[in-house]
């Protein structure tokens, strides 16, 4: 008897070694085999969030809600830049206004380099690669360059922002890029704001009606990202209130009641959440007093648990910094308010050892809790498992050859001929200037502006300020051995030369004087482009809004001479003009158009008619600002709307 149970407890132990080793090594159930539910494509998001996350360690945690900048590369040995990923588990990667200058070709090699790495980690999770593309993929040498959003605001016409965001969406995916730092949907409320261009309209209505466009151009008609291979993860921003700062002053404090904060800034982003974008980026601004950063109210309570956001709310760069004054004077602090206040990933572009050192202090201090971090992180995998990161984690060259295509460029020439506003045209109604005449013996083209690829475009054009600007410009774009004449386009003045008859002489005069009027007094007319050049934030801010220098003496020097006048505006917000408009005959508004400078002359000689209306209100001194369309004391002197048709 006693064998017979030595026998039995033999076998038993037997089998126990055999289920043993069957699980450790491959036995015959789906568990046993090693079945990840978070690897499973066929599985609810939902579902594989929580599996992963399960699975992650507080480091892997906390890397998921840290973006880099690129330029970290750099800064390594080449044997040792997977450390990044490897050792600090980042999970996100931006490229900066001045990582320019790559080949589509080469920066989808470096792409898949950075994701092969997080790819090799523990648990396998993929990188999201992100850049600003806010007029097209703005960043890169030779990309389809639009108008900037104060232009598509002109032109009313949400289908054509539709097609842009679609083409926008495919150049940044065919050079490896998975998400974009767009679109901008500010309601701008005063245009001595420096990010002005980069607002559709003053109208909510406008913003409301382009913002659901661009985004089903970027993202697809569904939410996150509808096709992964030509869509992108998109960003709204700057969430809230950027546009309505006191004075217009850049990251300055916004004071709104709830009709001003509800009506008006944002119904932009209650569209954005129901259209499913993929994250909302904070804004530098404070409301009410309260750095955006650090505002739980704004950020947990009423984005994320009133509309139910389920994306990831980002920080702009360096933006917890800011919390403090100055910015950095207690780092520590700002890390604790900013993630508790709501933000889920941190954009530290360089310091970001630092940075994860210091939230690992403060979460296992107790003084950010677990939950927190674990929804922080939840919101950043549910981003990445919904548009196909997982699946599709590498990028592919078969969209390089759409890259800048001419049929992109089409749009583009298509969105500045719908941009243009007509504001003047003749100095009584039967003296029209508009259409030009083509096939006359001998024009003048007047003004920096018109030869000038960088001016037209503006800025976050291949760096963050733009290119080819001012001298300072110049120099640090050479510095980085960035082209300071122009990416591929046409430029007004080749367009007026490529438009007019082939026996028109066309006389450019980059710095007109005193004598250009009688040594051209024989040209048929003069075009005189000026206006801004390109600035980006704080630096675009403005208490005067003056056309620049030599504009003004540009104009005086070949208006009311006797030979008829158009001058053509490049600006990204409206300028003083109203002391000029007696001399002027006729007067356009072509905003910062891009790179399609042959849209522009499409209009001035007739072969397409103006349709564009202002997105703003002219006004006719600073003095005036802030009005806007609806304001007691509305006294423009081009009300919002206006725009002469022809």
């Amino acid at each position: 008897m006693a064998e017979t149970i030595y026998s039995f407890r033999s076998l038993f132990l037997l089998l126990a070694i055999v289920i043993l080793f069957a699980g450790r090594y491959g036995g015959a159930t789906a568990a046993t085999r090693g079945y990840i539910k978070y690897k499973d494509p066929k599985a609810a998001i939902e579902e594989r969030v929580e599996d992963l996350l399960t699975r992650m360690t507080l480091p892997e945690k906390l890397g998921q809600m840290c973006q880099v900048d690129r330029f970290n590369f750099s800064f390594f040995p080449p044997d040792t830049r997977h450390e990044i990923f490897t050792k600090y588990m980042i999970g996100s990667v931006l490229s900066n206004p001045y990582d320019t200058g790559a080949s589509p070709s080469n920066r989808v090699n470096v792409s898949n380099t950075m994701q092969k790495w997080s790819l090799s980690t523990r648990l396998g999770i993929p990188l999201l690669y992100a850049i600003d593309a806010v007029h097209g993929h703005n960043t890169f040498i030779n990309a389809t360059i639009f108008p900037h959003n104060v232009g598509l605001g002109a032109t009313r016409d949400p289908d054509l922002v539709k097609k842009i965001g679609a083409i926008t969406a495919l150049e940044v995916r065919a050079t490896g890029i998975a998400q974009a730092f767009a679109p901008c949907v500010a309601v701008c409320r005063d245009p001595r704001w420096g990010r002005c261009y980069e607002s559709y309209s003053e109208d909510t209505k406008v913003v409301n009606m382009m913002t659901e466009s661009i985004m089903e151009g970027l993202q697809g008609n569904a939410p996150y990202v509808a096709d992964f291979k030509t869509k992108l993860a998109g960003c709204a921003k700057h969430f809230v209130g950027d546009g309505g700062t006191v004075g217009g002053i850049n990251e300055n404090n916004t004071v709104a009641d709830n009709a001003t904060l509800f009506g008006i800034h944002m119904p932009p982003f209650e569209i954005a959440v129901k259209k499913g974008i993929a994250s909302i980026m904070a804004s530098y601004s404070s409301l009410n007093g309260v750095k955006m950063h650090a505002n739980r109210e704004m950020l947990t309570d009423y984005l994320k648990n009133t509309l139910k956001f389920q994306g990831f709310v980002i920080s702009d760069w360096l933006g917890i910094d800011k919390i403090t004054t100055p910015p950095r004077a207690n780092y520590t602090y700002s890390i604790e308010a900013s993630i508790n206040a709501g933000i889920d990933m941190v954009m530290v572009p360089f310091q970001y050892k630092e940075f994860l050192d210091e939230l690992t202090k403060l979460v296992n201090g107790g003084y950010i809790p677990m939950s927190r971090i674990d929804d922080a992180v939840r919101r950043v995998l549910r981003v990445k498992f919904s548009i196909g990161l997982f699946e599709n984690p590498y990028a592919e060259e078969t969209l390089i050859a759409e890259f800048g295509s001419e049929a992109h460029r089409e749009v583009a020439r298509e969105a500045v001929k719908k941009s243009m506003v007509l504001l003047k045209n003749g100095k009584t109604k039967e003296d029209k200037v508009i259409p030009l005449q083509r096939n006359v013996k001998k024009i003048v083209v007047a003004g920096a502006h018109a030869n000038n690829m960088g001016w037209q475009c503006g800025g976050f054009t291949l760096t963050w300020q733009g290119f080819n600007g001012t001298g300072e410009n110049i120099a640090r774009n050479k510095a980085m051995k960035i082209p300071t004449g122009k990416t591929r386009g046409t430029t007004i003045l080749e367009a007026i030369m490529k438009t007019v008859n082939s026996t028109t002489e066309v006389v450019f005069v980059e710095e007109p004087n005193q004598e250009t009027s009688k040594l051209h007094a024989d040209a048929a007319y003069t075009i005189v482009v000026v206006g801004e050049t390109p600035y980006a934030e704080t630096q675009g801010d403005s208490t005067t809004l003056s056309i620049a220098a030599p504009g003004p003496d540009t104009i005086r020097h070949t208006c009311g001479s006797g030979m008829k006048c158009l001058v053509v505006l490049v600006t990204g917000r409206p300028l003083v003009i109203e002391p000029y408009l007696d001399t002027i005959d006729a007067l356009v508004v072509a905003w910062l158009p891009g790179t399609e400078g042959q849209g522009i002359t499409d209009v001035l000689f007739g072969d397409h008619p103006f349709t564009g209306t202002l997105p703003r209100t002219w006004m006719k001194s600073v003095t005036q600002l802030p009005m806007n369309v609806g304001d007691k004391n509305y006294d423009p002197l081009f009300p919002f709307g206006y725009g002469i048709k022809t």
